[in-house]
């Protein structure tokens, strides 16, 4: 691998920022210690701060030479509402949230570059390093979007980079077109009779007709949707009742869909709210459908897809880049960004070794070996883009 040596002079110093963040998470629109931490360091390295971006985001913009091309570096500043299970030393003090997804690496490797491009950087025109709240379930991008991002800081494309668990060290994976899936949320409120639970014929049981909808919607994805087209329908909760011999008057349904584009959402949006409505009116209830387009699939441009690919083989050798990876079903708020400017999100392996573990899982943490490689990808990228006149 063709990491800056300059860079890898930083690996402690990187490691300890990173240890420090991930054990002092901070969940969605939260991230002031985090947010305050960035902003100094980016200070003291020498570029222009911004603070307050959709509450919590940070901009820094470093510019040299006289070009006047500009492109923003995207990182996550947010953790997740999880118990962590690590007993290393530098796990979560903050119980019940921890860095489960990387989010604490991503900031690091992005504070790296900044540092090494402010000290020796090669390049002509303006890199803004943009850190982005809220990226778990929240939209901290289309909030910082509709904060002004791209108006007070403009860029002619945007680059994002997440860490995958499973994937080599010293490999990365990107693509033209999806990479991930839109993410949508349901919510289903059936209204049926309550009553005794020793005469049922005198109620009309909504815990039945709930799970006649969950049921139904099985089929949806294997009967209605075109298979070459995937989609996940998933029912992750089933709320209703409160005690042995009570039949209860209401149930609620709640979960998520995924897809890679907006004519399969609204198609599985009209067929959940159709199936919902005929069974509930077959068994005598009613019910209340809830659907809420939350992030939308990310979207790599192709020529943007291709320098990110280029920049990671020069760095890597081109056998260790995967061109064509499969598009994941997990979902990802840089979405937002990707559908304002063209720009490319790539993936940066985490390690396979024994004891990995997939993110959002309680006992993950970031591989603090890759920071150095990291680090040198926003660098190169920077240098190949706006490279010096």
């Amino acid at each position: 691998m063709k990491t800056i040596k300059a860079i890898e002079a930083y690996q402690n110093e990187m490691t300890a920022w990173r240890r420090d963040i991930h054990a002092h998470p901070e969940i969605a629109f939260e991230e002031h210690r985090t947010a305050g931490i960035v902003a100094a360091k980016l200070e003291s390295f020498g570029l222009t701060v911004t603070t307050g971006i959709a509450g919590t985001g940070v901009v820094g913009t470093l510019t040299r030479g006289r070009g006047n091309r500009s492109i923003g570096l995207r990182a996550d500043l947010d953790a997740l509402p999880i118990l962590e299970t690590n007993q290393f030393e530098h796990k979560s003090k903050h119980q019940g949230m921890m860095h489960a997804c990387g989010h604490d690496g991503h900031t690091c490797m992005l504070l790296g570059a900044a540092k090494y491009l402010a000290e020796s950087g090669e390049f002509e025109g303006t890199v803004h390093f943009i850190f982005q709240p809220a990226e778990e379930n929240e939209g901290g991008g289309r909030a910082m979007i509709e904060d002004g991002l791209f108006e007070k800081f403009p860029v002619e494309s945007v680059f994002g980079m997440h860490n995958i668990p499973g994937m080599p060290v010293g490999t990365f994976a990107v693509k033209p077109g999806p990479m991930m899936a839109a993410f949508d949320i349901f919510r289903l409120t059936v209204t049926g009779r309550g009553g005794h639970a020793a005469m049922p014929h005198l109620t009309v049981d909504p815990i039945v007709v709930g799970a006649k909808i969950v049921d139904a919607y099985q089929t949806i994805i294997s009967r209605f949707n075109d298979p070459l087209d995937p989609a996940v329908l998933s029912i992750t909760q089933f709320h209703g009742g409160d005690a042995y011999n009570v039949i209860p008057n209401q149930v609620e349904i709640r979960g998520c869909t995924r897809c890679f584009s907006p004519k399969i959402q609204e198609k599985l949006e009209l067929q959940m709210r159709q199936m919902a409505e005929q069974i509930c009116a077959a068994y005598g209830a009613s019910v209340d459908f809830f659907y809420e387009r939350r992030y939308p699939p990310t979207i790599n441009s192709p020529a943007e897809a291709e320098v990110a690919g280029d920049v990671a083989a020069a760095i890597v050798g081109a056998d260790r880049v995967n061109r064509n990876p499969r598009s994941a079903m997990g979902s990802e708020d840089f979405a937002y960004m990707l559908m304002e400017k063209p720009g490319s999100y790539i993936w940066i392996g985490n390690g396979d070794g024994e004891g990995s573990c997939m993110v959002h899982n309680p006992g993950y943490d970031f591989n603090d070996d890759i920071l150095s490689l990291g680090a040198t990808y926003w660098v190169r990228m920077a240098e190949t883009i706006l490279p010096p006149i």
